[in-house]
Formats: C-alpha cells, sequence, structure tokens
C-alpha cells in the first residue's frame, strides 16, 4: 500500500467507544410501498420490508386476513447458477445453490400506530446443488471476492429473531435479538442479493468491511435528527454461529468481540429515504476466530440520487489492519426502473479494488436485469467481467455467468 494511502486511511481513524451504534441506511427500490408517517429505517430485505415488496403486485387473501390480526407470514425459494470462462487448476467452473426461508412478523405492541412494537424472524435452509457453493465460487475462478454470499451450504439456520420498537410518533426505531448488520450498516437500493447485484463488491462494505455473520446477536437503533438527517447504530457479536443461535449468548457476552459502527446521513424527505440519500458510515471490529478477521476499523460513504426511472449511484470503502478482502474499494454505477415492464429492473456498475501484493487493482464490471414473470416468481441473468483477477495472474480477465431465480408463497 502506498505511503500516500496509508496516510488518506490514518485521516479516517476515528476512535469508537465500546459501545457505538451499528447505523445502516434505509434503501430500497422505488415503488417500496411503506408508510411514509414513519422513518422505515433497515434494508430491502429486512423481513417486513420484503413481505411489503411481494405484498404489492398480488392479492394474497390468506395474508390480509393475517394481517387484520397483526401477523404477516411469507415464504420464498431461491436459487442460483454460476459458471465461468475460466477456472484455476482443481476447481469446478460451474456452481449452483438454494435458500428456503420462513420468515414474518407479529405487531404486538400498539399496533396501528406510529410507536408499534413487533416480533420479527426468519428461518432458513441454505445449500449447495454442487461441490463447490455459490459463495465460494469466485476464489475457484481466480477472483477475490464473494457472489451472493447467502448462497452457502450452512444448512438450517436462524437469521432473524428480534424484537422492533418504533417510537418518537415513527421517527426512531430500535431492534434487539438476532439481526442482520448488514440490513441496518451501509445499506442502498441495489444491495440485495435477491433482487440487485450478485457480485459483494456492489453490496454492503464493497469487500472493504469486517462483517460479523448475517445472523448475529446484537442491538441496533436509528433516529431521524430534524426532518432531513438521520443517524443509525449498533453493536453486534462477531462470532455468532447461526445454526447455533443459543451459543450467541455466550460469545456474546463472555468473549465480547463485537462489531461496532455510527452512521450519519442525509435524505430530501422521509419517504425518498431508500433511493435520495448520502451518508458517511465509521466502524471498528474486534478479531474475530469465525470471521477470520482481525482487530481493525474503517469508513465507508455512499450516495444515491432518484432521476426519473435512473438511479446513479457512488461507493466506497477503505479499511485498516482486518485483514479484509480489499482495503480499498470504489464501486460506481446505476439501475433503470421499468425498463421493459413496470416490475423490471437494468443494473449496471463498475468496482474498482485495490489488492495489496498486486502491482493493478481487480476491476469487476457486472450487469443484470431483473425481471417479475409474475407475481410470485422472478428471474435474473448476470453477467460479470473480472479484469486482472488477483488470484489467477495468468488470465487478464474472466467472465462469469449467472441466472437468479426466486419464487415467493
Amino acid at each position: 500500500m502506498t505511503r500516500r494511502r496509508k496516510s488518506m486511511i490514518r485521516n479516517f481513524k476515528i476512535a469508537v467507544p465500546n459501545i457505538m451504534v451499528s447505523i445502516g441506511l434505509l434503501a430500497g427500490a422505488p415503488g417500496w410501498g411503506q408508510d411514509d408517517e414513519v422513518a422505515n429505517f433497515g434494508s430491502p430485505e429486512t423481513v417486513q420490508n420484503r413481505i411489503a415488496e411481494d405484498r404489492r403486485d398480488r392479492e394474497q387473501p390468506l395474508k390480509e386476513r393475517l394481517g387484520d390480526s397483526g401477523v404477516s407470514l411469507a415464504v420464498d425459494y431461491s436459487a442460483v447458477a454460476l459458471g465461468a470462462s475460466d477456472v484455476l487448476p482443481d476447481s469446478d467452473d460451474s456452481a449452483s445453490g438454494g435458500m428456503v426461508r420462513f420468515y414474518g412478523s407479529w405487531d404486538a405492541l400498539n399496533r396501528g400506530t406510529l410507536n408499534s412494537g413487533s416480533l420479527v424472524w426468519k428461518v432458513e435452509h441454505r445449500h449447495a446443488y454442487t461441490d463447490t457453493s455459490v459463495k465460494n465460487f469466485l476464489f475457484g475462478a481466480g477472483g477475490l471476492g464473494l457472489v451472493t454470499p447467502p448462497f452457502s451450504d450452512e444448512g438450517g439456520r436462524l437469521t432473524n429473531l428480534y424484537w422492533k420498537q418504533r417510537f418518537n410518533h415513527g421517527n426512531g426505531t430500535v431492534i434487539a435479538g438476532f439481526l442482520d448488520a448488514t440490513d441496518y450498516f451501509d445499506v442502498y437500493a441495489l444491495a440485495s442479493p435477491w433482487t440487485g447485484f450478485l457480485n459483494f463488491a456492489f453490496s454492503t462494505g464493497t469487500t472493504t468491511t469486517a462483517l460479523p455473520g448475517d445472523a448475529t446477536l446484537g442491538i441496533a437503533a436509528a433516529s431521524m435528527l430534524g426532518r432531513e438527517w438521520f443517524v443509525i447504530g449498533g453493536i453486534t457479536d462477531m462470532e455468532s454461529d447461526p445454526t447455533d443461535p443459543l451459543d450467541g449468548f455466550n460469545t456474546f457476552f463472555d468473549e465480547s468481540n463485537f462489531f461496532k459502527s455510527l452512521e450519519i446521513g442525509w435524505t430530501p424527505s422521509r419517504d425518498q429515504i431508500y433511493v435520495d440519500n448520502v451518508h458517511i458510515s465509521i466502524w471498528h471490529a474486534d478479531e474475530s476466530l469465525a470471521q477470520g478477521t482481525a482487530k481493525g476499523q474503517g469508513v465507508n460513504f455512499s450516495a444515491s440520487k432518484m432521476y426519473g426511472p435512473w438511479l446513479p449511484f457512488i461507493r466506497g470503502g477503505f479499511s485498516e489492519d482486518t485483514g479484509t478482502l480489499t482495503e480499498s474499494s470504489i464501486s460506481t454505477g446505476f439501475a433503470y426502473y421499468g425498463l421493459g415492464r413496470e416490475s423490471n429492473n437494468l443494473g449496471v456498475a463498475v468496482n474498482w479494488a485495490d489488492i495489496e501484493g498486486n502491482d493493478d487493482d481487480q476491476v469487476t464490471v457486472e450487469a443484470f436485469y431483473f425481471m417479475k414473470l409474475a407475481g410470485f416468481l422472478e428471474i435474473t441473468p448476470d453477467i460479470q467481467f473480472i479484469k486482472n483477477p488477483a488470484l489467477n495472474p495468468d488470465q487478464d480477465q474472466i467472465t462469469i455467468y449467472g441466472l437468479r431465480a426466486r419464487v415467493v408463497w
């Protein structure tokens, strides 16, 4: 790493207290139907946001009846298949896997008011169809990074089980329990591995953040600061194992290795917070055996704004000492909503990643086309070009072909 870049990262250092708030941005696609009277913090893939979006385009009498009692339920099945133009010796040239999820929420307190309290849950089974999981496929192809990391071979797991409490007339939210830090840290409209980009370079932390697992014991809080500014924050366990969730209490209180972050952001209005926002996030992570990362810190930034059907964005991250996939990474691109059909979306982006020990930056370009063929079926063809793949120096470029599908009931 150059002296100039080290100096730049040093200038971003901020002392992070032992109990900090993990902050995230509210991001989602246009039409993510929510009550604009409340500040709807959380990513597009939080349980309540996902159910609300799936309800928009089709009638669901059972769910509506359940909704009268404050209960919302959903089941979906997703699958991803990948292929590569070139792979390392003894590596598979394709990978595929699937995931079934059962998730829901129950508005148990102050139902129908701005200060409602809800119990939220999600259980999953993640499985690979091939010897190599989708999550690890890119390494075998020679690229340094992850593609749709939720599509692994972990089997049954508890991903969410938390209480969500709104306060201050819907302007603030606290959640506590087993949660996904990527739902509240450095998120934006295209970060979802189910509806957005497949490559993790265009998702949370742009491969520079020492994130905990996506099912971890912790607490997060968010609040509007006036009409346009917001803050989100929390503390989560770096050692949690979603396949053995009860052990999370031992690791949280006994080992006390935490991911802590704080984010401040701006949006012109609460009903546009998913797409029109600018935010800066600082974070600190303790050493983690479970994640294979060292103690370190970093900073992320993100900006996106809707112009008609266009959503351009720029995002980046810088880290120090953690042993993450990259220490500096910048992504930029756009989405076009309503291409071909109202529910179809196109996304195109490019990422530059500084790889320690490599003379050339790894450059990733991705394009996807999300199609909602029916109210219950989604299909996404995807293509990625990776120039200067960090783990395959014999190749100037590799191509990754992908297809993602999701069925929801």
